[in-house]
């Protein structure tokens, strides 16, 4: 399974950090790394990469760093970026850019007889995503 992970901080650094592990194990690949452009930060306001694009090339993973993926050269060239990366899913954590219908259209998915095709899995940090949309009351029953 190729896998195309899109995240910024820390907590994405985590996730990522896990999703590394779990591919070595499995064989799957991570063909692809997108996260935030460096920032400045510190007292001195250097440019500064994130946490996740310090662990991806520690790991030897490519690194785009696209300013945005709807609009624009730049968006143009990190789908086309992503699409040679022939992900069959993206994974997401606190990636910070807005991700158009035609990135989520890119990698294959995952699918077997009773789902339809997985192509994204949002890694969130927060219970509120599955409190607004309902589910999180059947399931938190009786606990």
């Amino acid at each position: 399974m190729r896998i195309v992970f899109a995240g910024t901080p820390d907590f994405a650094a985590r996730s990522l950090a896990a999703l590394i592990e779990a591919a070595a194990t499995a064989g799957w690949s991570i063909p692809l790394v997108l996260t935030q452009p460096d920032r400045p930060a510190g007292r001195g306001m250097r440019l500064a990469p994130s946490a996740v694009k310090q662990l991806a090339q520690a790991h030897g993973l490519a690194v785009d760093t696209p300013t945005s993926l709807r609009k624009g050269s730049d968006a143009l060239l990190a789908q086309q970026r992503l699409a040679q990366a022939q992900p069959d899913v993206l994974v997401v954590a606190a990636y910070g850019l807005i991700l158009p219908q035609a990135v989520l259209d890119i990698p294959r998915g995952l699918r077997d007889d009773w789902s339809p095709r997985l192509t994204a899995i949002n890694v969130h940090a927060s219970l509120l995503p599955l409190a607004r949309c309902g589910a999180g009351r059947a399931s938190n029953r009786g606990r």
